[in-house]
């Protein structure tokens, strides 16, 4: 239709003059715009965005009188959205400006957006000039332009990589920006590309493989961001696709992971020009069926978009990037040879010297080789000045008397103490190992019988078969005695297991707990007096609802949300829950009713469902209720709260049972993650620990399946390690810093005025020994907490940056404080002792010398032979020789 004919259209009607009259007005401002729109070049798509920009430092336009608002200029500006009918009333026109002037201003924010122009990625004097668009551009941030150029250059240099950077630092739009710019996505240029003619075909299209929860989120992505075609290979009509694949009616096709998995044969017939993978750590498995079949894409050009770029193993680092870059960290067995084993020896903490040089020249290495094809970037080091900050407290919280006597039962069940003794002499005499002969069955266990209750003599996995579910068991002990009843929607057959199993545990106590079917009373299952994580989180609730905090709960276990669900309405709090049963369209709207609603106090979260889309900045306070092995899925779930657009501090608080599995599961996340932060980020970590992942040799404490069933009830496993750790001296400074961490956790549990009430019985009661429990037992030991510590602390190489930016104010003092009266304390000390620095220092040389020599002659070595034996020697056996030494030369002059 011609411009004249849509005129003509729009003119009224001549039968009806009033109907002219009346329009009269209207009509002539519609045919001003489209006169006035006659241009032989299209005006950009984002021309209001562009014209917004330029009046950012004119805010006052958007306030001037009535009258200056009709002028044409002003009228200009706003685009024809913003012209109103002469002949509406005051009253309407006056709420049509407000309606499109002020929201319009406020969505639009470009404090730290760049200018509006194309952000050019081909090099100086290319022919073909690719950039992305200035519409795309000028909103990207900093940091997002540099990952689009990391990129480019990626895949100008014909090979993939992987953007890892931080969840919520924008990986979905840096990687549309990119394809925006390598598809030539620019409306505002294609009057350029009409002057150098035709471009040559695309080979292909793009393949993008994510996780179903997140197909919707990339579609909606791409129509903010970019025109590109889009079609989704999910559900039904997947042949429709095809066709349109293979009539390149098709630009971008999204599909899920486990639509690959099952169709993965399908699509890599496709010439595919770029394949990107989003959370791309699902490829950690080399033997899974999605590893094996995305192997089968021609293209060299494959991308990862994932946070957690190792989580469990370094062998996990090694699969992402074969898939990436085939071949750019050698071969599987040398990645294990010259990478794994000498890293995760090197981490010993009794490693010998010449294993944490060799470690340190490996991790150097390493780190070297994936700059290459890896961008990592955390939130602290981009857009940490843009948000509010985030503390992650780790609370032990002691179990009830009643959980630690179920506990104890439990680990002397037939079935655990098989698995405890395996390694042991078997009691018929024979030479072999209890594993090896009589006890490899347990027909007298509790578990096992149901496990093989087809098969009597057992399988081939016996007794080892016994190990998840007795873990499982045993978390389920350490949240709430209610999870190991019989669960009313399992089949009969494993409702009466779970009977006999929970009648075994309880023994005398059963009458405590009402027996051992499913409580259905509201108020038993409601009651905190069994589970010391309750006790501890009614205390802490009330404390932050007082407040109006406003509370993240999560949880693993869909039960343990139905009974935190009933602990909520006793309480009187007003709630939202998400889970997997509820439906996908239901949750953003949850998610936006509690951002926007004060009356909404808490969010009950599964972990597993709200692990990935949802953004809760309202939130500032985090509950992780029960630790999961995978420290991913932890962090993720932090990262509801803690994201761009944050509206306060926010404070993580992990809730273990002291004494518990929980304990073993979260230092093997330390563990973890400390092995990622060497593997990647070629960070200097504490060597707590002297096991070693999958090495039989080196179990320490953390490894095998003794350490998992050992009885850490008489202990605090987690705070004596750390203890230990302060106590060698390898990190200075370390024990005044827990005492500042504990001392502040208390001004997180509590109200000010509790604090202030205790703080003269916490003065009173201190004692100068243990002095890593000291400021906890007076204030934390009523809420039922026996030990905390801050994750960062522990797992960074000192306090990290975000440990410092993150403080609030009183904190953030304190901290200050204390480290001005050591410095002065130390300053003062080196003024003094300078006079003497000089005279002092040879004879201290001597001694020492002297000293040395008498210790190499009390072993019975030369002074190189002890320097070597000194390098190899753990620090037990060097304790030992100097307690030898001291006991021998107090007896020589007593005779």
């Amino acid at each position: 239709m011609s411009l004249s004919t849509f005129k003509e259209t729009l003119k009224p009607c001549k039968n009806n003059p009033s109907a002219s009259s009346s329009s009269s007005s209207s009509f002539s401002s519609i045919s001003h715009n489209f006169d006035s729109s006659i241009n032989p070049r299209k005006p950009p798509k984002s021309s209001l965005s562009q014209q917004l920009l330029r009046l950012q430092h004119q805010e006052s336009t958007f306030y001037l009188p009535r009258t200056q608002l009709k002028s044409p200029k002003t009228e200009t500006l706003l685009g024809p959205e913003a012209e109103d009918n002469d002949d509406e009333e005051e009253v309407e026109e006056e709420e049509k400006q407000d309606r499109i002037f002020r929201p319009k201003m406020e969505s639009f924010q470009f404090d730290h957006t760049g200018p509006f122009e194309p952000l050019v990625l081909s090099l100086p004097g290319e022919i073909s000039v690719v950039q992305v668009p200035a519409s795309i551009n000028c909103r990207l941030l900093e940091h997002q332009r540099a990952g689009v150029k990391f990129l480019y250059n990626l895949y100008r240099n014909n090979h993939g990589g992987v953007l890892g950077d931080d969840m919520g630092l924008g990986k979905t739009i840096q990687t549309i920006a990119f394809l925006a710019a390598v598809f030539g996505k620019d409306e505002e240029a294609d009057y350029l590309t009409s002057l150098r003619g035709n471009q040559p075909e695309k080979n292909g299209c793009v393949l993008i493989v994510c996780p179903t929860s997140v197909i919707h989120n990339w579609e909606n992505e791409f129509s903010k961001w970019a025109p590109f075609s889009i079609a989704v290979y999910h559900g039904p009509n997947r042949d429709l696709i095809i066709d349109k694949l293979e009539a390149r009616e098709v630009e971008i096709l999204i599909t899920s992971f486990d639509t690959y998995r099952i169709h993965g044969t399908i699509l890599s017939k496709v010439q595919w020009e770029i394949m990107i993978v989003d959370e791309a750590h699902r490829l950690k498995n080399e033997k899974s069926k999605l590893y094996r079949a995305i192997l089968e894409i021609k293209t060299q050009k494959r991308y990862g978009l994932t946070g957690t770029i190792m989580q469990n193993k370094l062998m996990e680092l090694f699969n992402l990037f074969e898939w990436v870059v085939p071949g750019c960290l050698g071969t599987r067995e040398h990645f294990r040879e010259f990478y794994d084993e000498p890293l995760k020896h090197g981490q010993r903490s009794s490693a010998p010297e010449r294993f944490i040089r060799v470690a340190d020249d490996r991790k150097q290495h390493l780190v070297t080789v994936l700059r290459k094809y890896l961008l990592r970037r955390t939130k602290e080091e981009t857009i940490g000045h843009l948000m509010m900050g985030k503390e992650d407290n780790v609370v032990f919280c002691a179990m009830s008397d009643l959980q630690k006597r179920v506990y104890q039962r439990m680990l002397q069940l037939p079935d655990i103490q098989c698995l405890i003794n395996k390694d042991l002499p078997c009691s018929c005499g024979s030479p072999l190992k209890q594993v090896e002969c009589c006890k490899k069955i347990v027909p007298n266990g509790v578990i096992w019988p149901y496990l093989h209750r087809d098969n009597p003599d057992g399988c081939d996995s016996c007794p080892f078969c016994l190990v998840l579910p007795c873990l499982v068991k045993l978390q389920q002990v350490s949240n709430h005695l209610e999870l190991i009843k019989p669960n009313p929607k399992d089949d009969p057959d494993k409702q009466r297991k779970d009977a006999e199993f929970a009648a075994a545990v309880f023994g005398t106590d059963i009458d405590l707990v009402g027996g051992h079917t499913q409580d259905e009373s509201f108020m038993g299952l409601s009651n905190v007096k069994h589970c010391g994580k309750m006790r501890a989180l009614e205390k802490l609730m009330f404390s932050w609802l007082s407040r109006g905090d406003k509370v993240l709960l999560f949880s693993y276990s869909v039960r343990m949300l139905d009974i935190l669900e009933k602990f909520l309405i006793r309480k009187g709090c007003c709630f939202s829950r998400l889970d997997g049963s509820t439906p996908t369209g239901v949750r953003q709207s949850l998610v936006d009713d509690f951002n926007s609603s004060p009356s909404k106090q808490v969010f009950l979260i599964s972990t597993r469902a709200g692990g990935l889309g949802l953004n809760l900045v309202s939130a500032n306070r985090v509950v992780i209720f029960d630790p999961n092995w995978n420290p991913a899925q932890d962090l993720q779930a932090q990262d509801r709260s803690f994201r761009y657009g944050q509206k306060r501090h926010v404070i993580v608080f992990r809730l273990l049972a002291a004494g518990s599995l929980e304990e073993l599961v979260y230092t093997r996340q330390v563990y973890k993650q400390q092995l990622a932060n060497i593997a990647v980020s070629g960070k200097m970590e504490k060597r707590y620990f002297d096991g070693v992942q999958d090495c039989r040799e080196f179990q320490g404490e953390l490894f095998g399946i003794c350490n998992l069933f050992r009885d850490l009830s008489d202990k605090l496993f987690t705070s004596e390690i750390i203890e230990l750790h302060e106590k060698q001296g390898i990190e200075h400074g370390d024990c005044e810093s827990s005492k500042q961490i504990f001392t502040e956790l208390q001004k997180c549990f509590l109200p000010q005025k509790e604090l202030t009430n205790t703080s003269a019985e916490a003065s009173q009661n201190s004692k100068p020994k243990d002095a890593g429990k000291e400021p906890v037992e007076p204030v934390l030991e009523e809420l039922g907490i026996v030990y905390a510590h801050r994750n960062e602390d522990i797992v960074n190489y000192g306090p990290g940056i975000q440990g410092d930016k993150e403080l609030d104010t009183n904190l953030r003092y304190t901290v200050q404080h204390s480290l001005l009266v050591v410095a002065r304390k130390r300053k003062s000390e080196a003024v003094a002792g300078s006079k003497n620095t000089i005279e002092n220092a040879a004879s201290s040389k001597m001694r020492k010398k002297s000293q040395y020599s008498l210790l190499a002659q009390f072993m019975g070595m030369g002074e190189v032979d002890f320097s070597k034996w000194l390098l190899s020697a753990n620090p037990e056996e060097r304790e030992k020789v100097l307690l030898d030494y001291k006991r021998r030369k107090d007896k020589i002059p007593n005779g």
